[in-house]
C-alpha cells in the first residue's frame, strides 16, 4: 500500500511540473506573441511627417475665392541641437520628463501614476506623457484625453525613439512645441517674449519659457506676469532638486527680475484684415472645435466671407480722423463696423476699432456691448406693433406721461400732441415708443426682439426697452444682423465668416450648412417698417446717412450719460444688399470723457462706409409699398380731409379699421358738435372744388 501511494505521488508531482511548464510555455509564447505583435504595431507607425519641412502656413480667402491672409506668424524656424542653451533642455526635462534619458519612449512609472490619479479623481486629469510622447502627439494626434489616443501616443514614441536620437527628440521638440502668443518653437518663443537670439537665454527665461508649455494662455507673462514667475520657480526648483542646479544658481536664477520684450508679443506686425480674421479664429473655434494648434499651424485652407475690397474701403474710412469727433482728454474715441450680406448672413467687413490696436485684442465690432438706443425701437416696438393692426398712420399722443417711477422723456425736452407713428418713428420721439410698448405688451416685445436675434433676460423686461435699455447690450455684428431681416423680406440670416474649411491636401474638414434663417417678421410687414425707415433718412434724424443714388433705410440711437453728454452713438442702415451698423463711443466713458455729438456723427461714417462699399454695385429699389413714396407718406391724415382719407385708407388696407378707431370711435379733444360743425365746412369746401373743376372742364372743352 506504502508503495501504490507512493507511485501516484510521483506521478501528481510530475504532472503538475508537466502542467507548469506547459503553462510556463504558454506564458512565454503569449509574452513572445505580444512582443512580437507589439513590434509589429511599432513598426507600423508612420513617422515620416518629422522629416518634412516644419510649418505650412493656414490660408483664410476671400468670397472671390483669392488669397487673403496668410497665418504663418511664427514662421517655425527650426535651431539646430548645438544652438539650445543647456540650461533649456535641462528646464524642459526637470518639468516635462525627468526619466528622459532612462526611458524608450514611454515612462510606464509616470503613467502608472497618471493612472492611480486619474482614477482617483475619476476622470482624466494627467496624462504622464514623455517628451517623446509630447512630440507624437503635438505632430500626429489630437489633444483628446482618452485612452485611445494614449495607446497611439505610446506605440508613436517608441517607433520615434527607434529612429532618433534623444538629441535629435529633444530638438525635433523644441522646434514644434507652442510657447503662445503666437510663439511656435523656442526661436520664435525667445523673440517673443525677451526679444532675443535663444543663444542668448538666461537660466530664469529658460526656465520660465519651459514653464509656458503646461497652459501658454494661462501663463502668458505679458498679462499674468505673476503667475509666470511662479511657475518659473517652480521649474528652477525641480532643476535643482534634480541636480541640474546648485545652490548659488538656483538662488540667482530665482530672484532674476522679469524683463520682457518692450514692445510685448505683436504677432500681427504686417496682418492684413486684423478684425476680420480675428473673428475667422473665434468662428474657426467656437463653431468647428479647432484648437489653436490647428489654426495656426495646420495648414489649413479656410474660405471665407470676407469681401477684400469693402474690408479695405471700411478700414480707410476709419483711418480718415478727419470723420470722427474730436476726442477728450487721454481717451480716443472709439468705433466699430460691421458689414453683413442680409440674403445669406455672409460677413463682409468688420472694423473692430481706431488708432493702434493689438491683434486678437478687444474687437469692438464683434465683442462690444453696448445698451443700442432707439435703434431697438423697430425691433422691439415698431414691429410687434404692426403685426398687431396698427398701422403707419395710427396716432398716438406725444405728451407728458408717467409709468410708476418712470417719465420718458423726448430728446428735444418737448412734446408734439398727436403724432402717427411714422412721425414717431423717423424723429425718434420716444414717449410714442414707451406708450406704444405699454399698449402693445412685454411678451410681444420681448419675442420680436428675440426673432431679430437680440438675446433678452427677465431684468430687461420694462418700458426702458422701448429706449434700448438693456442689461447686456449689443455688439455693431448684431445690429447688422438684425436690421438685415429688413432687407431680407423679414427672414433673418445668422452672420458668420467661414464658408468651408480644407485641409493642406484639399480634404472637406467643415462646411457650414444651409440654414432656413428665422422668420423675424412678415413680409408685409418688413416692407412697410422699411418704408418707414426710408423716411428717417429721407426726413428724419437720420437725413446725415443718404447716400447719393441709393435706396437707404435706417435708425440712429444714442445713449446718454445722466448730467453730461452722449455715452454711445449708433446708426443702423441697410440697402437691398447690404447691411451695416456703426458705433461711436469711449471704451470708459465717464465725466470727463462723454460724446457731445448726436447719433449725426455714425450717420456720416456710415454714409462714408456703405458709400465705399456699394462702389461698383448695381442700384437696387426696396419692395413698393401701398402708400409710400421714397420712404414718404403720400397722404397725411388731416380733419380736412378726414373723410377722403377713410376712403383712401379702406383702398389701402380693404376692410380693416384703424386700431385708434377700435379703442374709440370719438376724437377725445372733440365733442360732438364740433364735429359736426367741422363736416359742414368740409361739405361746402367739397362744393367750392367742385365748382372750380366745372370751369376748368369748361375751359378746356374751349
Amino acid at each position: 500500500m506504502r508503495g501504490t501511494s507512493s507511485k501516484t505521488s510521483n506521478r501528481r508531482v510530475l504532472l503538475s511540473r508537466r502542467l507548469a511548464l506547459a503553462l510556463g510555455l504558454s506564458v512565454v509564447a503569449m509574452a513572445a506573441t505580444g512582443w512580437l505583435g507589439l513590434r509589429a504595431m511599432v513598426a507600423a507607425q508612420d513617422i515620416s511627417e518629422l522629416d518634412r519641412p516644419l510649418s505650412t502656413a493656414t490660408i483664410l480667402y476671400d468670397d472671390e475665392g483669392n488669397e487673403a491672409v496668410k497665418l504663418s506668424l511664427n514662421d517655425m524656424e527650426p535651431v539646430s541641437f548645438d544652438q539650445i542653451p543647456v540650461a533649456m533642455i535641462h528646464a524642459i526635462i526637470a518639468v516635462e520628463d525627468r526619466r528622459f534619458y532612462e526611458h524608450q519612449g514611454f515612462d510606464a512609472w509616470s503613467i502608472g501614476r497618471a493612472l492611480l490619479r486619474n482614477t482617483t479623481a475619476g476622470h482624466t486629469v494627467q496624462g504622464g506623457s514623455t517628451i517623446t510622447q509630447q512630440l507624437a502627439k503635438n505632430v500626429f494626434l489630437t489633444h483628446d484625453r482618452t485612452w485611445k489616443r494614449k495607446w497611439s501616443e505610446v506605440l508613436l514614441a517608441s517607433k520615434i525613439e527607434q529612429h532618433y536620437s534623444k538629441d535629435d527628440i529633444m530638438e525635433l521638440y523644441l522646434n514644434h512645441i507652442y510657447f503662445g502668443e503666437g510663439a511656435w518653437g523656442i526661436k520664435r518663443a525667445a523673440e517673443v517674449y525677451f526679444g532675443k537670439e535663444i543663444e542668448q537665454l538666461t537660466i530664469a527665461e529658460s526656465a520660465l519659457l519651459a514653464g509656458l508649455v503646461k497652459a501658454p494662455s494661462a501663463l502668458t507673462p505679458f498679462k499674468r506676469p505673476e503667475e509666470a514667475i511662479e511657475r518659473r520657480n517652480v521649474v528652477l526648483r525641480l532643476m535643482h532638486e534634480q541636480g541640474w542646479l546648485d545652490a548659488a544658481a538656483y538662488e540667482a536664477a530665482a530672484n532674476e527680475p522679469l524683463t520682457l520684450r518692450d514692445e510685448g508679443a505683436n504677432p500681427s506686425e504686417g496682418m492684413p484684415y486684423p478684425y476680420f480674421t480675428d473673428q475667422v479664429l473665434r468662428e474657426a473655434a467656437e463653431q468647428y472645435g479647432l484648437t489653436e494648434d490647428e489654426i495656426w499651424n495646420g495648414g489649413l485652407r479656410i474660405y471665407t466671407t470676407l469681401s477684400a475690397k469693402m474690408q479695405e474701403a471700411a478700414e480707410r474710412v476709419f483711418e480718415n480722423d478727419a470723420l470722427f469727433p474730436e476726442s477728450m482728454g487721454d481717451q480716443l474715441i472709439q468705433a466699430a463696423a460691421a458689414i453683413v450680406d442680409p440674403r445669406t448672413g455672409g460677413v463682409k467687413a468688420l472694423v473692430g476699432g481706431r488708432g493702434e490696436q493689438p491683434f486678437r485684442g478687444f474687437n469692438r465690432a464683434v465683442q462690444l456691448r453696448r445698451q443700442p438706443g432707439s435703434t431697438m425701437k423697430p425691433l422691439a416696438v415698431y414691429t410687434p406693433a404692426l403685426e398687431s393692426g396698427y398701422q403707419p398712420t395710427s396716432r398716438i399722443l406725444d405728451e407728458p406721461v408717467q409709468f410708476g417711477s418712470y417719465a420718458p422723456q423726448n430728446v428735444d425736452k418737448s412734446y408734439h400732441g398727436h403724432v402717427t407713428l411714422y412721425e414717431a418713428l423717423i424723429h425718434s420721439y420716444n414717449i410714442p415708443a414707451v406708450k406704444l410698448l405699454n399698449e402693445i405688451g412685454m411678451d410681444q416685445a420681448m419675442a420680436a426682439a428675440s426673432r431679430f436675434g437680440i438675446s433678452l433676460t427677465d431684468k430687461d423686461r420694462t418700458l426702458g426697452l422701448a429706449l434700448g435699455g438693456t442689461h447686456t447690450g449689443v455688439s455693431p455684428l448684431q445690429l447688422a444682423e438684425a436690421y438685415g431681416a429688413f432687407a431680407n423680406d423679414g427672414l433673418r440670416l445668422d452672420s458668420y465668416t467661414i464658408v468651408r474649411i480644407e485641409s493642406a491636401s484639399g480634404a472637406v474638414l467643415a462646411e457650414r450648412k444651409e440654414e432656413d434663417g428665422t422668420r423675424a417678421a412678415a413680409k408685409e410687414t418688413s416692407d412697410t417698417l422699411t418704408a418707414m425707415l426710408q423716411g428717417v433718412v429721407q426726413s428724419g434724424s437720420g437725413t446725415a446717412a443718404a447716400i447719393e443714388g441709393r435706396e437707404v433705410a435706417g435708425k440712429t440711437g444714442t445713449t446718454e450719460m445722466p448730467g453730461q453728454g452722449a455715452r454711445d452713438n449708433w446708426f443702423v442702415g441697410y440697402t437691398p444688399q447690404l447691411s451695416a451698423a456703426v458705433w461711436l463711443g469711449y471704451d470708459q466713458p465717464d465725466a470727463q470723457h462723454y460724446l457731445t455729438t448726436s447719433s449725426k456723427a455714425a450717420a456720416l461714417i456710415f454714409k462714408e462706409l456703405m458709400g465705399q462699399a456699394l462702389k461698383g454695385l448695381p442700384f437696387e429699389a426696396f419692395p413698393p409699398v401701398s402708400g409710400f413714396h421714397n420712404g414718404q407718406l403720400e397722404w397725411e391724415r388731416s380733419d380736412e380731409r378726414e373723410e377722403e382719407w377713410d376712403a383712401f385708407w379702406q383702398q389701402l388696407w380693404p376692410g380693416k379699421k384703424e386700431p385708434d378707431k377700435e379703442r374709440n370711435d370719438e376724437d377725445e379733444d372733440e365733442d360732438k358738435e364740433e364735429r359736426k360743425e367741422r363736416k359742414q365746412e368740409r361739405k361746402k369746401r367739397e362744393e367750392e372744388r367742385e365748382k372750380k373743376r366745372g370751369k376748368r372742364d369748361d375751359h378746356d372743352d374751349d
